[in-house]
């Protein structure tokens, strides 16, 4: 049963690999649409900052995930296994269409759903953990859009005396480090949901771990409340990872479809949803990037007329926003039942 606890572990690293490659588009859409990256040295970039938002930021997400969704009387490995397969399909579902969803939120949904289909509404731990979540739904890519929209007409205020080419040569620089802020910010807040989770299994398994020796020693948490360097390690390594391989298919709706930008757009989007996002994480909420980059996107194509928007791709960009969490808790319920019958705990 051991081993089963250790596959489980590896397919939560899968599923950090599988949302660093689903949500690239939202570290690099931006700046690979303004045509100051190439797509390779986008990935590169973007993939050197989600690593190094593992020496900036605590753990906050973590503990939420972790703790503050769900009752860990309700949840067993079969629970995370669930939940994690949930997420993982939705996730390439998404991908495969082309339409930037959440992998935080399908995370979220896919271990609720499982955790509901073994003990009921009971589970969920319906308190401000819960409450905050579901209110970030609506306000980061507002929040994100007002970030956009208020860079952008304060840059178009401060630059309105400088020749359009003298402002896209700043910019072009400039957006190196914006794009950078957004890949950490990234990082740092969808690396900790698979920590959190991870935790959950091994604290959930204590009884099943304690007294294994060599490698499969430091599965035992004798610690709870202290996540192990190794467990940080791993998902924001395969978070990395995973960017590097890309999403272009998201790329190209995020970049381009949206609206169109310039690289003071792309500072100016990138900057806004990389200040919410950091700010969602030192309140220990789990957002979404692809939620905050859009908004941010939106707000940026506003302050140029409200007709630079293609509200018909954002429209879908929403309705694949709003079904994430009950479609993925429903693929993770299914997934929970099939499994009972197959590892019974």
């Amino acid at each position: 049963m051991v081993g089963y606890i250790v596959a489980i572990v590896v397919v939560a690293f899968l599923f950090d690999f599988v949302n660093g490659f689903h949500d690239s588009a939202n570290s690099i859409a931006t700046v690979v649409g303004t045509r100051v990256l190439s797509p390779f040295a986008a990935v590169l970039w973007a993939a050197t900052f989600n690593f190094i938002a593992l020496f900036t930021v605590g753990t906050a997400v973590a503990n939420t995930v972790y703790k503050g969704m769900v009752d860990l009387r309700a949840v067993d490995a079969n629970v995370i296994f669930a939940g994690l397969l949930g997420a993982i399909v939705w996730n390439l579902i998404t991908w495969f269409y082309g339409l930037p969803s959440s992998s935080s939120h399908a995370l979220i949904g896919g271990y609720s759903g499982a955790a509901v289909a073994k003990a009921g509404t009971g589970a969920i731990l319906w308190g401000d953990k819960w409450v905050r979540t579901i209110e970030f739904i609506i306000l980061s890519p507002l929040i994100g859009a007002l970030f956009g929209f208020t860079l952008m007409v304060a840059t178009y205020w401060l630059f309105r005396r400088v020749r359009p080419a003298k402002v896209d040569r700043v910019f072009r620089v400039a957006q190196l480090a914006s794009s950078a802020l957004f890949s950490l910010s990234h990082g740092a807040n969808d690396a900790q949901k698979t920590m959190g989770i991870i935790v959950g299994l091994l604290v959930t398994s204590k009884a099943m771990l304690a007294g294994q020796t060599g490698l499969l020693s430091h599965l035992y948490l004798e610690d709870e409340d202290k996540i192990p360097y190794w467990i940080e390690i791993g998902a924001y390594t395969m978070i990395s990872l995973g960017t590097l391989f890309g999403g272009w298919r998201i790329v190209h709706t995020m970049g381009s479809r949206i609206t169109r930008l310039r690289p003071v757009g792309g500072f100016c989007a990138e900057t806004g949803g990389a200040v919410s996002i950091l700010i969602a994480t030192s309140l220990g909420i789990p957002v979404s990037t692809t939620h905050t980059i859009s908004g941010s996107i939106v707000g940026v194509g506003m302050a140029n007329r409200i007709s630079a928007v293609r509200w018909g791709v954002a429209g879908r960009i929403v309705w694949a926003w709003v079904l994430t969490i009950p479609a993925a808790a429903s693929i993770a319920a299914a997934s929970f039942f099939i499994l009972r019958s197959l590892v019974p705990l």
